[in-house]
């Protein structure tokens, strides 16, 4: 029987030759993932599956992200619950603020903690991100976590498949940012629901891993169960040069039955913007230019990796932040946050009129630090735009690229880079 790529993952780890979409399945997990907003709830929910101990605690990582460091005494309580649990547990992998922290999306690849073919679940919708390394990998509610560190397996029903082929090569300015704007721009919010958008053609090994981690991150913003990549040349060095377990490469049968089958032409996009209050509200920045400002904000698990401050940087040096805007950066972890540091790319911010912060989530969920008021406007490198996603609910986010967002913080209004 035929099948796509992701199909084949679920297959091998359901212990069958093959799977079908629609189907029911068991399938066991490689790595179970929490924060410290939906772990708590999985925490009070782990005793009611009638085990003391969780399946395998070097396969169970524990990641502090939202509001850490502690905003106040809630977030400091469900960190210490966290905390708590992984010492009782023996987890391995818990990375709290200091030299192991980050966003779960950007740290647990930088481990080596995902491989080609795994299969990842996690308590957070943005953790399909890791199908830029060609793994299943897609969000779950905090039940069905507790439920996997006690089981260490879970049910599927199996996805379908949207084919999104790849040519071209991105100009100058243009990323991995603009290509899923664009596409979620065209299929919509729910375009893919309850799909595997399987991404493929040559237009693939023009993109960097950080553009695949960008785009993978926001399969689920079409609406889509998981976002994945094949195994290249670029992937294999990836996991190589951080550590990661031997991967298992699948690859897409060429009979596979896909829903549809959509072009990108990479080199014809033109820097995006999504605007309020859905990220499919796509406009190129050159129709949106001169849009006023109140805040921008760089990072977050879809835009806080190296090359994104690289190119924030770039598109910032020797300029300074206009007068009325606040400009937030957070590097996704520690780890980039130091290299940034080396290369001079925190000074470049910083010399520009720029907060640098330690690795969080902070504004991106309206956590914290960013919040803003009404009638605001920020543009943000983040994934959501929803109402009230950043603060009041009649302030206004727009999704952009690192190069947008730093060209922004600069004129003041939406803009492009010079």
């Amino acid at each position: 029987m035929a099948m796509t790529m992701t199909q084949k993952i679920l297959a091998a780890h359901a212990g069958r030759p093959d799977v079908h979409a629609g189907e029911l399945i068991m399938a066991r997990l490689d790595l179970v993932l929490g924060n410290d907003i939906t772990t708590p709830v999985a925490i009070g929910e782990f005793p009611k599956f009638g085990r003391a101990q969780v399946f395998d605690r070097t396969k169970i990582a524990l990641v502090p992200d939202h509001f850490a460091p502690n905003k106040d005494i809630k977030a400091a309580t469900q960190c210490a619950a966290m905390r708590a649990f992984a010492r009782e547990q023996g987890i391995v992998h818990y990375f709290e603020v200091g030299h192991d922290c980050g966003v779960e999306h950007a740290l647990l690849p930088e481990k080596g903690l995902v491989t080609a073919g795994d299969c990842v679940i996690g308590a957070d919708s943005h953790t399909c991100t890791y199908g830029a390394l060609g793994a299943f990998s897609t969000g779950v509610g905090s039940t069905d976590m507790a439920a996997g560190m006690s089981a260490g397996e879970t049910w599927f029903k199996v996805p379908g498949a949207i084919k999104v082929v790849l040519t071209g090569r991105p100009r100058k300015w243009v990323g991995g940012k603009d290509a899923i704007l664009h596409l979620i721009g065209r299929i919509g919010v729910d375009g893919a629901r309850y799909q595997s958008l399987e991404f493929t053609g040559a237009g693939v090994a023009a993109l960097s891993m950080d553009d695949r981690f960008t785009i993978a991150n926001m399969a689920i913003e079409a609406g889509a169960k998981n976002g994945i990549f094949p195994v290249d040349d670029a992937c294999r060095a990836y996991l190589a040069a951080h550590g990661a377990k031997e991967p298992k490469v699948y690859a897409a049968d060429a009979d596979a039955d896909y829903a549809r089958t959509i072009e990108i032409d990479l080199g014809a996009l033109e820097p995006t913007v999504a605007f309020p209050h859905l990220p499919s509200n796509v406009r190129t920045v050159r129709a949106a230019a001169g849009l006023k400002i109140d805040q921008v904000v760089i990072g977050s698990c879809t835009n806080g990796r190296l090359g994104d401050l690289r190119c924030a940087a770039e598109a910032m040096r020797g300029r300074k932040v206009a007068p009325h805007v606040r400009c937030i950066v957070i590097p996704a972890t520690q780890r980039i946050w130091l290299q940034a540091l080396e290369e001079g790319l925190l000074r470049t911010f910083a010399e520009a009129g720029c907060v640098v912060s330690t690795p969080t989530c902070g504004p991106c969920l309206g956590g914290y630090m960013g919040i803003l008021a009404k009638g605001e406007r920020c543009v943000a490198t983040t994934n959501r735009n929803f109402v009230g996603r950043m603060g009041h609910a009649e302030s206004e986010v727009y999704l952009a690229s690192p190069a947008v967002a730093a060209a922004s913080a600069v004129a003041g209004a939406l803009a492009l880079p010079a």
